[in-house]
């Protein structure tokens, strides 16, 4: 594995993008950014009133906007959940690094996401878990290049599992 390349994790809101994220860099003395918050940050408002204020189309420019310009190396990268819907930004994350999926079943997606307008999950208006399910679990099969199965797996199982086979890979 090279020492410079990023970890980008990709997968479902729910996943465990993010707890998985912090322990795999503490794990290999990497940086930790969460793309989600980098664009929260900028915007200096949560993702939910980003899209209350211009909508799904114009999150998914304002979240490619912002990953497009990220410029790291040695790096856990924990995208959100929607960065796939860009072939730009995951061209620009996979340039420099591993992509891992982090696949959850749809069951536990369930269990995992309660109030999914509370987490600032982008959909299209009616669109359900299920919907949201089948329409970006064939995205993240095809930018993950290495995937890492999440049920019945506690976040440092997971992190353990993504370490090994970055390694390997």
């Amino acid at each position: 594995m090279s020492e410079k390349k990023n970890i980008v994790l990709i997968g479902m809101p729910g996943a465990g993008k993010s707890t998985v994220g912090v322990l795999l860099a503490k794990r290999l003395k990497y940086d930790f950014l969460d793309t989600d918050i980098l664009i929260q940050a900028h915007e200096g408002r949560s993702l939910q009133q980003i899209i209350q204020a211009g909508g799904v189309r114009k999150f998914r420019e304002t979240e490619e906007h912002y990953v497009c310009r990220v410029s790291c190396h040695a790096h856990v990268i924990a995208t959100g959940g929607s960065v796939v819907y860009s072939e730009r930004a995951m061209s620009h994350l996979a340039a420099d690094g591993h992509v891992v999926f982090l696949d959850l079943s749809l069951a536990t997606l369930k269990k995992r996401l309660s109030d999914i307008d509370a987490r600032g999950v982008i959909r299209l208006p009616g669109q359900t878990i299920d919907d949201l399910y089948a329409e970006r679990t064939p995205l993240y099969r095809r930018h993950g290049r290495i995937v890492v199965p999440c049920d019945d797996r506690t976040p440092d199982q997971v992190m353990n599992a993504v370490a090994r086979n970055v390694v390997s890979s």
